[in-house]
């Protein structure tokens, strides 16, 4: 993980009041942190799928055992890439409070079960997400039934409120109809997936040399670009398959596209000052 100059990201009057400084950081692909997680001993209560299964997760952020690194963006708390592997393979049914998770397929199925409301089992496939907010207190189960690997993006958030009462929402990106524009899936948009705080998720699928911006609320908001397919360049910063960068501080992110089918996230979460953030952590260790 590395800083990287974000002054040739936006444009800004230099008149005009800033109340954050510029700033990001660059995370490339093999930086983010490694897991496999297979389905025997104690974890079997936990991973199904057992003996077979197992699961690889690349985690961007260091929230509980997920790796040593940067401690979240914002309310962002889990960017995590998982495969499911093996029929059966995922995650039994267990609690949650408060947080609120958020899945976008990327291959495969995979089957949800939880417990919101009068309770859902969902079936989501390719372009499918959802968003469960855990709220007063939540179960979820995820699986993938069939034996084809099942690819997924999974987000943590905390919430705005806590102890609201649990909810779930999910919707389907048609990324044949939907290209060459950024698509806001959950936040505030219209047509967006509900999110109990100050968030938005945006999605973008475009070819070789399209530009586009990106426009936070505010400059107190920060974006975090995450690669999924394809290059994006972003100011002075290339970002291959999986690179991903935070950027804050700055009005609007610009962005060209470096190859076709390029394939991009943008998750925007207010911010707070990245030493204030380290030094709350250092004081809480294991939390």
């Amino acid at each position: 993980m590395s800083d990287t100059d974000p002054s040739r990201l936006s444009s800004r009057n230099a008149a005009t009041p800033k109340t954050v400084a510029p700033r990001a950081f660059l995370l490339r692909a093999q930086e983010r942190g490694h897991d496999l997680i297979c389905s025997d001993g104690t974890r079997s209560s936990y991973i199904a799928g057992h003996p077979d299964a197992f699961i690889t997760r690349e985690s961007s952020f260091n929230f509980h055992e997920y790796q040593s690194g940067r401690p979240g963006f914002g309310s962002m708390r889990v960017f995590g890439d998982e495969v499911f592997h093996g029929a059966g393979c995922g995650y039994n049914m267990h609690p949650h409070h408060n947080f609120i998770i958020c899945a976008f397929v990327l291959q495969g199925e995979l089957t949800h079960i939880n417990t919101a409301g009068d309770g859902t089992v969902d079936r989501l496939r390719q372009g499918d997400y959802y968003v469960f907010s855990a709220g007063s207190g939540g179960k979820h189960c995820e699986l993938s039934v069939t034996g084809e690997d099942m690819n997924a993006i999974y987000i943590w958030f905390m919430p705005g409120q806590l102890y609201l009462p649990p909810s779930y929402h999910r919707a389907h990106f048609d990324f044949r109809t939907r290209r060459h524009r950024i698509e806001q899936l959950a936040g505030d948009a219209d047509g967006a997936l509900p999110i109990a705080n100050d968030i938005r998720i945006s999605r973008l699928i475009t070819d070789a040399g399209s530009r586009h911006a990106y426009r936070a609320r505010s400059s107190s908001h920060g974006t975090y670009v995450f690669v999924l397919e394809g290059g994006l360049r972003c100011g002075d910063a290339l970002l291959g398959r999986r690179d991903s960068m935070g950027i804050w501080g700055v009005d609007h992110i610009a962005c060209e596209a470096a190859a076709d089918a390029t394939d991009v996230l943008f998750v925007e979460v207010m911010v707070r000052d990245d030493e204030g953030l380290k030094q709350g952590v250092s004081k809480h260790p294991g939390h």
